[in-house]
């Protein structure tokens, strides 16, 4: 991999050519508060089709991120929770939930609510683990917004972290079903999965660049507390930075998000910033010296309360206005 100093070069001009603005996504399932903006509570919230409950165990969650997730663990219960989400004016869903022993978030049952929530008004997107051919055409059908999944590029990664017989291609296959299908994805690649080392990460980028999404969202290791990976010391931030140029290069001409999931404090602020230097598109949750640099660069600046993997979609979007 080239230095870092070279990667921001070449990231920062691939910037230059895109529209200057940033968009900072401060979605309503998480309060947000600082000079710069706040938010609104329930403007975008998450749902688990499966409550807390998860077949993989993952080294680093435990499904403990389940449990800041609204349960909607029966078609009818989906129904009702969209209703009044819609009545209350939230804008969105994520749904997600726990995955089964094959990898997949169990998402087929709930197409038709789903569809009800599209014809309601509100964007849906789904966090789909693994997906079939089967579920990818029913998602579609539905009228889904975007499709997230994590993308992981190392096998020993899979096994030992996410506890599945799976390897890397299979993860390529599921992007390509969603494509096959006519469905929008935003692919996720978690920075320093594999115990806060990186492997597997440049395949995985690879892997994206082959899928042709329509976004690219980078998350870094963020261990829950009471994991098996709680304490871990994530990978170092000239690092991640290597990775979130890349990405940039790879993938020039579609929005790329560094999202919700990073260690905070010094942290935080640091890879916020090379962020910035690497040319994303949006940036989620952003702490405020962030916003601050993001000016100084000469960028404008937005925030919207959608979802992060649409936040870079487009800058003047509905949702997104312009801070003071």
């Amino acid at each position: 991999m080239p230095e870092l100093s070279e990667i921001l070069e070449q990231a920062w001009r691939v910037r230059e050519a895109r529209r200057p603005v940033i968009v900072f996504a401060a979605p309503g399932a998480k309060h947000y508060r600082n000079r710069c903006y706040a938010n609104h509570a329930h403007s975008f919230v998450n749902l688990s089709v499966t409550g807390t409950a998860c077949a993989c165990n993952c080294a680093h969650c435990r499904g403990k991120l389940l449990e800041t997730m609204i349960p909607a663990v029966t078609p009818e219960a989906m129904n009702r929770q969209v209703e009044q989400l819609a009545t209350g004016g939230c804008r969105g869903i994520l749904v997600s939930g726990g995955a089964d022993a094959a990898g997949e978030v169990p998402l087929l049952p709930y197409a038709g609510a789903l569809k009800r929530a599209r014809e309601l008004g509100l964007r849906v997107l789904v966090h789909s683990g693994l997906i079939s051919p089967l579920t990818a055409a029913a998602l579609r059908e539905a009228g889904v917004n975007q499709v997230l999944l994590d993308v992981i590029g190392d096998e020993d990664t899979i096994r030992d972290v996410y506890h599945l017989d799976r390897k890397p291609h299979h993860y390529l296959e599921a992007m390509l079903n969603c494509r096959e299908a006519g469905l929008n994805i935003a692919p996720h690649l978690v920075i320093g999965l594999h115990y806060g080392t990186i492997r597997g990460e440049l395949n995985a980028l690879e892997m994206v660049r082959q899928a042709g999404p329509q976004a690219l969202v980078l998350v870094i290791l963020s261990p829950l507390s009471g994991t098996v990976m709680d304490g871990i010391t994530p990978p170092p931030v000239e690092e991640v930075a290597c990775l979130i140029g890349t990405g940039r290069l790879l993938n020039p001409d579609i929005p790329l998000t560094l999202g919700c999931a990073r260690p905070a404090g010094v942290y935080k602020r640091a890879v916020e910033k090379l962020a910035v230097d690497c040319g994303v598109d949006a940036i989620a949750y952003p702490d405020e010296s962030t916003v601050l640099y993001a000016r100084r660069r000469g960028l404008a600046v937005c925030f919207s309360e959608e979802c992060c993997s649409l936040a870079g979609l487009a800058a003047v979007a509905t949702g997104i206005r312009t801070a003071n």
